[in-house]
């Protein structure tokens, strides 16, 4: 039995997610590759993008994948962890100015 909840062998399972729906399963992998195709954004500024995503996301696979990723096409490990720096602050950020809804509720109640 693993010693923790997540089990980094099923970051290679991820491709059979289509056998319970193969139509929907393939759509979403159609996509995910176009996504990752270089444009307008180079496959690196992508898997950066990714990481921190990832990280915000707190989802230990894709942590996994894309910290190899980003390892592989050449990022430093001060650029990586700039990244999730940048992931953070728009999350606490995101947290913090949906305060202002809890504030609007309280004047209103308060009133």
């Amino acid at each position: 039995m693993a010693n923790n909840y997540y089990d980094p062998a099923d970051l290679r399972k991820f491709g059979k997610i289509t056998e319970w729906s193969e139509e929907l399963g393939t759509k979403f992998f159609d996509y995910y590759g176009k996504v990752f195709e270089e444009g307008a954004l180079t496959a690196r500024e992508k898997a950066l993008i990714a990481l921190a995503v990832a990280h915000t996301e707190q989802c230990p696979y894709c942590i996994d994948a894309y910290t190899k990723d980003t390892l592989q096409r050449g990022v430093t490990k001060e650029q990586m962890m700039e990244a999730i720096h940048v992931g953070a602050a728009i999350k606490s950020g995101a947290t913090l100015v949906h305060g202002t809804m809890m504030m609007n509720k309280v004047n209103k109640l308060e009133m």
